[in-house]
This record gives structure tokens, sequence and C-alpha cells, in this order.
């Protein structure tokens, strides 16, 4: 067997962006052979990856970009494990990686951008981290005038798509989107669902109790149309300028809300609860057969 030196386990790490002993290890397995190695290496990383599959991905960050002639703006979330994951440089390039193909592609189909060279770029990067990694989900938004608004800690990205108006105000209504989170863009476009899903709330509510059937359709009334107003993007107070609403602000700049678009790093996805202790001493176990 050949010697492994430090140069040649330096070279491979600089290769791979992998650990000292997992360098070591291929080296002594690939009889010093950097090439075989790194071939070893990214056959164990489909592995790896595969292995990790199944574990939960919830944290992570989102990321923006907008054409220079604001055609067309794409928005994706990548997803890592834990926050610490998500702050390696290693995984910062992938979602810029990630954004630059689906922004050149102009494409939000996630498992065909895997497939034109994400996949392997994702596997090495498991392998590296450790952490299941995922392209979670990515969107083209066109048309109109855009703004886009990424929060500074990259867990919320908002696109919005005037009609009229400039990029700057389409970026307040996007900071505002950010930060206030509605439902719509107006009253109307509440889904039929949404809503009668908030009157048997407002009805199971206690002082609606043993009062007659007028009584509770005036009441109703008036807390669907909070509820609405509360929850549609135009009817909101401006989170910079409460004194004017988000429909008023547009109509000020010559502009009316076509869309917007919000990306949250994980939302909607269910995460168990672990048993730390458990899982502390099921990695104890395995380490001992």
């Amino acid at each position: 067997m050949a010697a492994v030196s430090a140069s040649m386990v330096k070279e491979l790490r600089e290769r791979t962006g992998l650990g000292m002993m997992e360098c070591k290890k291929a080296l002594n397995e690939a009889d010093g052979n950097i090439d075989l190695a790194i071939e070893n290496l990214r056959k164990a990383s489909g592995l790896k990856a595969e292995k990790k599959a199944g574990r939960t991905a919830a944290d992570g960050v989102v990321a923006v970009k907008v054409a220079d002639d604001g055609a067309y703006a794409v928005v994706v979330e990548v997803n890592s494990e834990t926050d610490f994951a998500a702050r390696d440089t290693g995984f910062l390039a992938f979602v810029d990686t990630a954004l630059e193909a689906a922004f050149n592609a102009k494409s939000d189909d996630v498992a065909a951008l895997l497939a034109a060279g994400l996949e392997e770029t994702r596997q090495a990067l498991v392998q590296k981290i450790g952490e299941n990694i995922g392209l979670r989900r990515v969107q083209v938004v066109e048309g109109g005038v855009l703004g886009a608004y990424v929060h500074s800690n990259s867990k919320i990205a908002v696109v919005v798509s005037l009609e009229g108006g400039s990029a700057e105000v389409a970026k307040d209504v996007a900071m505002h989107v950010a930060a206030v989170n509605p439902r719509v863009v107006s009253p109307e476009d509440m889904p039929d669902e949404e809503l009668a899903k908030e009157k048997e709330i407002i009805k199971a509510q206690p002082d609606m109790a043993g009062k007659p059937d007028n009584i509770v359709e005036k009441m109703m009334v008036g807390r669907v149309n909070k509820f609405l107003k509360e929850n549609s993007l135009v009817q909101q107070p401006f989170v910079k300028n409460p004194d004017v609403t988000v429909g008023q602000l547009v109509k000020d700049a010559g502009a009316t809300v076509k869309s917007f678009i919000r990306f949250e790093v994980g939302e909607g996805i269910e995460v168990a609860e672990a048993d730390f202790a458990a899982e502390v001493a099921a990695q104890v176990a395995a380490s001992k057969k």
C-alpha cells in the first residue's frame, strides 16, 4: 500500500472540502490515488445523501434575483436541517448556484433543475456538511413592475408585482408583505374555504351563544369585514406609515397591486419533536457495534 502523505491529504481536502480523517481514510482505501479517492467519495456521497434524505430539513434560506430589465424575478428556498448548516459558506454557495440555474433557465421545475446538474452538487454538499439539504421550491414571477425584498436573516423573501408605479414602490410594498404577512391582495381574493373556516370560528365564540339569529348575523358581518381588512394587503395600514393603507400608497404612486408571493423558510413543513436523550443513546449504541 502506498504511503499517504500530509500533502496528499491537504490536496484532497482542498478539492473536496471534506475533513482530514475522511480524506485520509479515502486515500488509504484508494492506495494513495487522489483521483480514485475522489471517485469513491462521489459514489459514497450518493449513499450518504440517500440515508439523510428521510431527515426533516426545515431550516435554510430564501433568495431572490430580479432581471436587470425588471422583466422577471425568481425566488428559491433551499433547506437544511439546522441554522448552523444554513450559514455554512458551501451551503450558501449552493443557494447561489440554484438561484442562478433557475434564473438562467427561467424555470420553477425543481426536478428538472436538479436533473440538469444541481443534484450532483447537492449530494456533494450533503456529504460535506452531514445534513439533509434540499431545493424545496422555486417560483418565477413575470409581468408588471417588480420589486423584491429579502429580510436580513434570509428567512423571508417577497416579490411584488404592480400595475404602474415604480420598482421602489414595489419594494416598499414587498417589505410590508414580509413584515405583516397578508393572505391576499384584496378582500375579494380571499378563498371561499378560508372565509367559511373563519365564519365557523366566529360563530363558536362565547359571546355568540344564545343570541337571536339576526343579531348573530350582524355581528358576523362586522367581524368578517374586520378579518378581511386585517388580512388583505391593500386594506392594511402601511408598515412604514400607518396613517395610509397600502392601497392608498400605491394609488398615490399611480399604481395598483397585481400580485405578491412570499416565501418563508420552513413554512408548512411538519417537524417531529426529537427525543434528544434517545437520539444520543442510539448514537452511543451504534458506535459500539
